[in-house]
C-alpha cells in the first residue's frame, strides 16, 4: 500500500435509481435559476423588472431559503420551520427581503449561498435513510395536507426551483433580452 492510498478517504458509494433522478432533477432546475444570473452586474440582478420584487439575485436568495428550510424539515420535520398561522408583519417584511437584493448583497454571495446550500441538499438526498419518511407538515394557512414525504418534499423543491426558473427567464429577457432556452 503506498502513502497515497492510506491518506484516501473512501469513496462515497455512486448514488443510482430514484435519489440519482432527483437530484438530476435538481441539478437541472439550479442550472436554469443560476444560468439567467451570467454575466450580470450586482445592480443588474438587484434590477426589478415587473410589477412585483422579484429581482434575479432575490430569486436566487428566495430558492435557496426554501430549499435550506425544506431540507431541514426532511430531518427534523415540522420542527425545523415557523408556525406561519402566528407570523407577524415584520416576519413578512423580513421574508420580503428574500426576494430582493439588499445593500451591501452581490450576486457572487448569493450564488455561493445557494450552492453551499444545494451541496447540503444532495448530500442529504444521497445519505438519507428513506424517502418514504412522513413528517407532519407546519401549521400554515396554504396546506391542505397535513403530512409530508421526504418524497413529496423533493418534489416541492424540484416545483418551486422550477417555477422561479420561468419568473427569472423573464427577469433576465426584460433586462436585456437574454433567454435562458433560446
Amino acid at each position: 500500500m503506498t502513502t497515497d492510498e492510506t491518506n484516501t478517504a473512501p469513496a462515497t458509494p455512486a448514488v443510482t435509481g430514484e435519489r440519482a433522478d432527483w437530484l438530476e432533477a435538481l441539478a437541472k432546475q439550479r442550472h436554469f435559476l443560476r444560468f439567467t444570473t451570467q454575466n450580470l452586474t450586482d445592480e443588474q440582478a438587484g434590477q426589478r423588472t415587473t410589477a412585483s420584487e422579484l429581482c434575479l439575485g432575490g430569486l436566487v436568495k428566495h430558492v435557496t431559503s426554501v430549499e435550506r428550510g425544506w431540507a431541514d424539515f426532511m430531518v427534523k420535520g415540522a420542527s425545523a420551520m415557523p408556525d406561519f398561522t402566528t407570523l407577524t408583519e415584520e416576519d413578512y417584511a423580513r421574508r420580503a427581503d428574500e426576494f430582493r437584493m439588499l445593500p451591501g448583497e452581490t450576486l457572487a454571495g448569493v450564488l455561493a449561498a445557494y450552492e453551499e446550500t444545494a451541496r447540503a441538499t444532495d448530500d442529504l438526498v444521497a445519505t438519507l435513510p428513506d424517502l418514504d419518511t412522513v413528517h407532519e407538515l407546519p401549521k400554515a394557512p396554504w396546506f391542505t395536507d397535513t403530512h409530508w414525504s421526504v418524497r413529496r418534499v423533493l418534489m416541492h423543491i424540484v416545483a418551486e426551483t422550477a417555477q422561479h426558473c420561468g419568473h427569472a427567464d423573464i427577469i433576465r429577457e426584460s433586462i436585456d433580452g437574454a433567454k435562458t432556452m433560446g
